[in-house]
């Protein structure tokens, strides 16, 4: 099985490039700083990794409309590898993600920006709206009217 879920931020304004097929294809690039916590010496350590990854299509296409450098994002995909011969004559060999599915990680107020929307997840890579509990003055999320009765508690 080759499936990946990485959360992080985006290092830069997605790359995005059309196919010259019919009709055309969204090819977008970005990459993702991803946290990595270790402990060293009883101190807890961060540092983090940087991820290439593609998005193709309706993938791409919401790539380059929503995702800005420093939108803080959940990615699903897999793993790919290839390699290519550079202009030296070097073999380069490359590893990617290649994005099946995306969304907003934190609320567009989180992240001080514009990548993202009121609510956990704002819009799925399908871009679909998710729903948007509004907080309350005490930092607590609202809980919706009639949703009161299915709780297991009171």
């Amino acid at each position: 099985m080759n499936k990946v879920i990485l959360m992080g931020r985006l290092t830069r304004d997605p790359e995005v490039r059309y196919s010259q097929g019919e009709p055309p294809l969204a090819i977008a690039r970005y990459t993702l700083a991803v946290d990595r916590r270790f402990n060293r010496n009883g101190n807890d350590d961060a540092t983090a990794d940087f991820i290439s990854c593609v998005a193709f299509g309706k993938s791409g296409e919401f790539a380059e409309r929503y995702l800005h450098k420093g939108t803080k994002i959940a990615v699903s995909g897999r793993i790919q590898t290839g390699s290519y011969t550079n202009r030296d004559g070097v073999k380069v060999y490359t590893t990617e993600v290649v994005v099946e599915d995306q969304e907003f990680a934190e609320s567009k107020n989180s992240s001080g920006g514009d990548g993202g929307y009121a609510g956990n997840s704002g819009f799925s890579g399908s871009g679909r709206p998710a729903p948007a509990p509004m907080a309350a003055g005490d930092g607590f999320m609202n809980i919706p009217d009639g949703i009161d009765e299915e709780l297991p508690f009171n």
